[in-house]
């Protein structure tokens, strides 16, 4: 793919609007995503062509550069269609930031075409050896979520130099590979989110430029806001995003069960029963509350990151906060919803199954995990804590 650059960047408004329309696409397409384990050609069609997998990456290349909270809505909302499209969404966007990490040669050819689509594990799961003009790369990497549609891949690594950093510990890089150039183990064989297409990414000798090589730890070369908002913080709302959207869509699968559902020996319709009210009622003002406080401490970071200041650490740690909250409690109220759907909700057809798998594999994802509860609980301590990835 070139990198022609587009003349003018997609707007706020317009990525939600149009975030609205494929949340659509995504529902009537999500069980061929997971029959297939990759979304279906038209939906990847209509998210490049809407400008929403690249909409962290910076104006320069024509993008939206949009806010975390634009952006995050959005996937929010494609998830409330499909959980594994908005998951895609989240990965694509939070790639895309990393072309404020490299060098303008570098964002471009990853970047810098409107159709481009990142995937990225920024784990160190490969080994970087210098060479002239940039490194050799070599390694495996799993959980590469949208790889399948994916036309660059950014894989953490840890740079063979023999120096380390200051501290003695290993030199951290990522680098922009096109996925071309990476061989793709079909390991994606799960109970939830099938659609993602989460395949393993084998890199054998593979030469990477040094303008496509980038450094989480020094930080971006571009500054902007959006840039100063703690990457990692933003990895884990995108994944909490993506909870989100599923809790929301499994009360609105929930509510269509309902109204028609008689169970068998009764004559009231599944909503009619007290029970399913008081579950629903419940559901709703949880789903409502996690979802306001993620929102809340994003606008809280946003706006110390307009300022032109680093955004601190009571501020990054709300942000971890409020994702592990997201994420466990709409787990919670999609179990709360599968439960209440019954016999019928077993079934292959039944979108609440899907659902309720999704939602099982989404909070086994390292960024929402319950040992961000110990980290996050040791700083509000006041206990030495690692707080380099926060």
């Amino acid at each position: 793919m070139t990198s022609t650059l587009p003349a003018t960047e997609p707007k706020q408004e317009s990525l939600k609007q149009a975030a609205d329309r494929i949340r659509l696409q995504a529902q009537a397409s999500a069980a061929d995503n997971e029959r297939n384990r990759r979304l279906t050609p038209e939906l990847v069609d209509a998210l490049r062509d809407s400008g929403l997998m690249r909409c962290g990456a910076t104006k320069a290349l024509g993008a939206a550069q949009a806010s975390p909270a634009v952006s995050l809505e959005c996937a929010e909302t494609i998830a409330r269609g499909d959980a594994a499209t908005g998951w895609c969404v989240s990965i694509a966007l939070t790639s895309s930031l990393l072309a404020a990490y490299l060098p303008a040669q570098g964002a471009a050819e990853t970047l810098g075409h409107p159709g481009s689509i990142a995937a990225g594990v920024w784990a160190p799961r490969a080994k970087a050896r210098p060479v002239d003009g940039g490194v050799i790369v070599s390694g495996r990497w799993s959980f590469c979520s949208g790889i399948t549609h994916a036309n660059y891949f950014f894989g953490g690594c840890v740079l063979d130099d023999g120096r380390g950093d200051k501290d003695g510990a290993p030199t951290l890089r990522a680098v922009g590979i096109p996925t071309a150039e990476l061989r793709i183990v079909d390991t994606w064989h799960t109970s939830g989110l099938r659609g993602t297409g989460s395949h393993d990414a084998v890199a054998e000798d593979v030469f990477v430029p040094a303008h496509r090589v980038l450094s989480l730890a020094d930080g971006p070369l571009t500054d902007a806001p959006l840039y100063r908002f703690p990457i990692y913080g933003y990895f884990a709302l995108s994944i909490a995003a993506a909870t989100l959207g599923n809790a929301r869509g499994s009360i609105d699968d929930l509510l269509d069960l309902a109204g028609h559902k008689v169970a068998t020996g009764s004559r009231r319709t599944l909503a009619e029963k007290s029970t399913t009210q008081a579950a629903v009622a419940q559901a709703e003002a949880a789903l409502r509350a996690a979802r306001a406080f993620f929102y809340s401490v994003i606008d809280d970071a946003w706006q110390a990151a307009s300022t032109g200041e680093t955004v601190g650490l009571a501020h990054r740690t709300g942000l971890r906060l409020a994702a592990a909250h997201a994420a466990r409690t709409s787990a919670k109220v999609v179990h709360a919803m599968y439960d209440l759907g019954g016999g019928s909700a077993i079934y292959d057809d039944s979108p609440l199954q899907r659902r309720f798998r999704d939602a099982t594999t989404a909070t086994a994802h390292l960024q929402v995990s319950p040992a961000m509860w110990e980290t996050t609980g040791r700083i509000l301590l006041d206990l030495p804590t690692n707080v380099a990835q926060l």
